[in-house]
C-alpha cells in the first residue's frame, strides 16, 4: 500500500528529504562563520535527488536491529555527498565560510522546500477528496 501512496505523493517527498538535509548543512556553515580553518560545505540537489531516484528512497544507511546497538553513522548527512564549496574571497585564517553567499543559499533551498511541501499538501488533499468522494 505504501508504494501506491509514494507514487501518488511523487517526487516530492524524497526532494523534501534532501533539502532537509541541505538545510542542515548549509546552517552548520553559517554557525561555523567565524571559526577558523572551517571549510563550508554543500550538496549537489540534483544529483543527490537523481540517486534517491534510482534508489526509490533516501539511503538509510546502517540499521540497528537491537536497541542497544550502536549507531555507525555520526550524522545523517553522512549518507550524502558532500563537496567543499570555493570560495569567492577566502580568509586569512583559512576559513571558506562567506555568510552572504550561505544565507543566500539557505533562502533558495527554504524557498524550494517550501514549494515541495506545497506540492505535497495539494497532492494529499486531492487524495483526501477522491477517498471521501467528493
Amino acid at each position: 500500500m505504501s508504494g501506491v501512496i509514494d507514487k501518488a505523493l511523487g517526487i516530492h517527498v524524497m526532494a523534501v528529504e534532501v533539502r532537509a538535509r541541505r538545510a542542515e548543512l548549509l546552517a552548520t556553515n553559517l554557525a561555523n562563520a567565524d571559526t577558523p580553518a572551517y571549510k563550508a560545505k554543500d550538496i549537489d540537489f540534483r544529483a543527490e535527488l537523481a540517486k534517491v531516484q534510482a534508489n526509490g528512497e533516501v539511503a538509510r544507511g546502517l540499521v540497528t536491529t537491537h536497541p542497544n546497538h550502536l549507531s555507525l553513522t555520526d550524522s545523517p548527512m553522512d549518507r550524502f555527498e558532500t563537496m567543499y564549496r570555493v570560495p569567492q574571497q577566502p580568509s586569512l585564517d583559512g576559513n571558506t565560510v562567506e555568510p552572504q553567499i550561505e544565507q543566500v543559499e539557505f533562502m533558495q533551498n527554504a524557498l524550494q522546500m517550501q514549494t515541495s511541501l506545497r506540492f505535497l499538501d495539494g497532492r494529499i488533499k486531492g487524495l483526501m477528496t477522491a477517498i471521501r468522494g467528493d
